[in-house]
């Protein structure tokens, strides 16, 4: 088996074809954290790990008021080059490092199905109630990581080489992100766990095998006052 890509490398790679990618924790995860992040109309939203800006594009066309920001150029060059981008602020940014705004910057915030690329989740969520204002949430999901007994990671067979590429995970449990975000004095105000279900198998014949088990991991994260 070829060793897991670095994931800055690895999304690169995937940019030109990620939307073209059926990917069923994408399609079981959409749903779910729209209805998390609530009302978003006039909103200062921040999208973290936007990608190719799924979830930017829906929450502007919301009428909400989005920075996007990822470490992949590949994936902020396809995000850009959508519809509707000129009315996003897309930015790169390594979210190793301390995000580029003041403190109490945004109503609400989204972190998608990249927290287990990351070295210190309680860092990254430190770093969201600081910029989140008091009374604020954020919504993060993650592969669930039932997922791993699985043998699944983040990972898609390159079209051209017929190669299926590996990107680097980290192995949390859920423990590690209910007490990443203890640590980082953010309110745990929901935990969702998501199977996959019998519309998501039909679609994308190839997640039957993980029918009826869990694979996505939704947080509600709420910065309450100091």
């Amino acid at each position: 088996m070829t060793a897991p890509v670095p994931t800055r490398h690895g999304y690169d790679l995937w940019s030109e074809h990620y939307d073209d990618y059926a990917n069923p924790l994408v399609r079981l995860e959409e749903p779910h954290v729209r209805d998390l992040l609530g009302e978003v109309d006039g909103r200062e939203v921040l999208d973290l790990a936007c990608g190719t800006g799924r979830h930017a594009r829906w929450l502007a066309e919301a009428g909400a008021r989005v920075t996007a920001v990822d470490f992949s150029e590949g994936m902020l060059a396809q995000a850009a080059a959508k519809p509707g981008a000129a009315s996003i602020d897309y930015r790169r940014h390594d979210l190793h490092e301390e995000l580029p705004f003041p403190e109490s910057s945004f109503d609400r915030a989204v972190h998608a199905l990249a927290l287990d690329h990351l070295d210190d989740p309680v860092r990254l969520l430190g770093e969201l109630r600081r910029v989140l204002r008091p009374g604020g949430h954020a919504v993060v999901s993650v592969m669930h990581p039932a997922m791993f007994l699985k043998g699944t990671q983040a990972r898609f067979v390159d079209p051209e080489s017929g190669e299926l590429v590996t990107i680097e995970n980290r192995r949390y449990a859920i423990a590690d992100y209910v007490m990443a975000a203890r640590e980082a004095r953010l309110d745990l105000d929901h935990v969702g766990e998501h199977e996959c279900d019998a519309a998501t198998a039909r679609d994308i014949p190839r997640a039957e095998k993980y029918l009826g088990w869990p694979m996505l991991l939704v947080l509600r994260l709420v910065r309450l006052g100091d």
